[in-house]
């Protein structure tokens, strides 16, 4: 069976900071005007200014994608270092305040804040998009449809934002408690067919709900413009491997359900309100709660869940190529913690310390 098709794009986002202070800084675009001289089109600005944004290019398999952020981390680092700025990686900033941080001059984010007002100031997130790419858009609308069941269980393990505004939140991620002031967001629905979908898009435009289809903001998405499904759930994790492995697993949770289809075989279809239910339990608990079994109707070990999750995906990771950055990735994360995980525990270890918490973050960027 050829998974050609199933290729890999990665955006991330990172924090931009002062180094003394530790807290969040306007880069005032300088990091993307000297990192465009070098990587091209694959930075850009984000509304705030102590954000910016990468992205890969159309990988075709992991070894590639890890090459491409590999890259892009390095050399967002070293620019940013030599403007006098650091960088990192998480899902919100431990302790900075969103009101202090400016908006970046465009038409676009000015409209975004008018019509979002606070909803929009306050988004300063960071978060981590994992393109795969499908042979057309109607497998993409079936492939998208089962995969939402998995959302939770890759977002458990993405878990990379417990401090908000100088709070310990109690949330291993609260990350997606701030975006879901949003509209658009969160689970979405199922759809019969790729028209019922595009319907649905184009009835939005028609009464001015949106302008364009890149403002639905699911944490799953079939690309407006491009063959590709959209993973929009997780935080921007710590480390290159951390995003590596969570890549790894969407791209063979595709192409299992790819090949599924191909056996006249069809994943089961569950409730957006069910999986609801394990998002909420995976933003707050991360890989340390219990989620739904569905099928059993029961709570279970997110963790054991995550085994099967592995299990589900074992026969097509050896044809990917992703056997060791799946399953050792993964266990990696269950047996060390995820980025939220080791924040808390050397804030814990510091005293209560956010600037220790932020210096460890900028320790394991490049890491």
């Amino acid at each position: 069976m050829n998974f050609a098709a199933f290729t890999l794009g990665i955006e991330e986002e990172y924090m931009v900071m002062d180094p003394e202070t530790r807290e969040l800084r306007s880069h005032e675009q300088k990091i993307v005007e000297q990192a465009q001289k070098v990587i091209k089109d694959k930075v850009k600005a984000e509304m705030h200014q102590a954000v910016v944004e990468v992205g890969t290019q159309i990988c075709a398999n992991i070894e590639e994608a890890w090459a491409d952020v590999s890259l892009l981390r390095k050399t967002i680092h070293e620019i940013a270092g030599n403007l006098g700025f650091s960088i990192g990686a998480s899902g919100t900033h431990p302790f900075s305040k969103w009101e202090k941080q400016l908006i970046t001059d465009h038409p676009r984010y000015f409209e975004l804040v008018n019509e979002m007002q606070d909803a929009a100031r306050s988004n300063l997130i960071y978060g981590l998009h994992v393109h795969v790419g499908m042979e057309n858009r109607e497998m993409a609308i079936h492939i998208a449809n089962s995969v939402r069941y998995f959302l939770p269980h890759v977002f458990a393990l993405s878990t990379n934002s417990p401090f908000w505004e100088g709070r310990n939140t109690g949330f291993k991620s609260f990350r997606t408690k701030v975006f879901d002031k949003f509209p658009r967001t969160g689970i979405p629905d199922y759809f019969a067919s790729i028209e019922e979908y595009d319907n649905y898009i184009k009835l939005l435009v028609k009464t001015n709900c949106i302008d364009n289809a890149k403002k639905v903001w699911w944490d799953l998405r079939v690309h407006p413009f491009f063959n590709t499904v959209e993973f929009r759930i997780c935080d921007v994790p710590l480390t290159v491997r951390e995003t590596i492995t969570l890549a790894a697993i969407f791209q063979a949770v595709c192409v299992k359900i790819y090949k599924l289809r191909a056996q006249n075989l069809n994943f089961i279809l569950y409730n957006r309100a069910l999986i609801n239910e394990n998002k909420w339990r995976a933003s707050r608990y991360g890989i340390d709660g219990n989620l739904i079994d569905f099928g059993k109707e029961m709570e279970v070990n997110t963790r054991a869940l995550i085994h099967e999750l592995l299990d589900f995906v074992d026969d097509v990771v050896d044809d990917l190529g992703t056997r060791d950055i799946v399953v050792q990735g993964t266990e990696e994360i269950l047996s060390g913690g995820t980025g939220a995980d080791k924040q808390l525990q050397v804030f814990e270890a510091s005293g209560n310390d956010f600037t220790a918490v932020v210096d460890y973050i900028q320790s394991r960027f490049l890491a």
